[in-house]
């Protein structure tokens, strides 16, 4: 099946992006409008929706936070995230040390969160009713949660040792989030909690040889720069800077040992 994926010949993506585009997304209410974030710190908003009514038409980029805008990011975007609830609110994360939080009908950020470090992932929970923390990834091994309701940065999760690459939250229960690290660990925080992570992932499941020079507790041998949900959320697939993508069971932290 992957190897007859090809691109759709119906279907193409007016090209406004001068450069490399580093993140999509495609909002969940109605799944027509998509985001992209460049890495020269434009935004551009699409409508994928077939208005020509042909076979083969060209999705049509409705506005865009271009670099003469006055509050473009001033470096890669490196996430861009719809706000799961509605399409009126959407956010942005950039090298510049920032996450915007962005009126989609204005175009003007309704709120501005300043870290000390590059921001290298955001996420915000696409189930959650009874909080609206944004999780942030950055050089710092501290993994940072942005309120939207207070519009401060108040809660810190400290585990990692190394910078946090990437941020998911869980499907499936709302408290719960994901990280992943430069440290090659992967851990699993109920945000509720403030002593500490849930657990830590092990690739080995508690089998470690005692030959092998690796480190216990790490779920890639390199830095793990991407982990995501099933959509059920029993199960979290990460992936590493080692060539490898692993397959793990959510509720022990098992490694399913599946090979890719």
């Amino acid at each position: 099946r992957v190897l007859s994926l090809e691109l759709n010949k119906d279907r193409d993506v007016e090209r406004i992006h001068g450069s490399g585009i580093n993140t999509l997304d495609i909002e969940p209410v109605e799944g027509r409008y998509m985001l992209s974030g460049g890495s020269d710190g434009v935004i551009v908003l699409y409508d994928l929706e077939n208005l020509s009514r042909k076979p083969t038409y060209t999705c049509k980029a409705l506005c865009s936070v271009g670099r003469s805008h006055p509050n473009v990011h001033k470096f890669s975007v490196e996430t861009v995230q719809w706000y799961p609830h509605d399409t009126g609110m959407f956010t942005s994360s950039s090298f510049d040390k920032t996450l915007k939080i962005w009126d989609t009908n204005t175009l003007q950020p309704a709120d501005v969160f300043h870290f000390e470090g590059t921001v290298y992932t955001h996420h915000m929970s696409p189930v959650a009713t009874k909080h609206c923390l944004i999780a942030v990834g950055t050089k710092s091994p501290k993994v940072q949660l942005c309120d939207l309701k207070s519009g401060s940065c108040s809660h810190i999760l400290q585990g990692h040792r190394q910078e946090v690459l990437a941020v998911s939250w869980s499907p499936r229960h709302e408290y719960i989030l994901a990280t992943a690290s430069a440290d090659s660990r992967v851990k699993l925080w109920d945000v509720r909690r403030a002593s500490g992570c849930l657990s830590t992932f092990d690739q080995h499941n508690g089998e470690k040889s005692k030959a092998s020079s690796e480190a216990a507790n790490t779920a890639h041998n390199g830095r793990v720069n991407g982990l995501c949900y099933t959509n059920d959320g029993l199960h979290l697939l990460t992936i590493g800077t080692d060539d490898r993508m692993r397959l793990w069971n959510s509720c022990t932290g098992e490694n399913t040992l599946v090979r890719f």
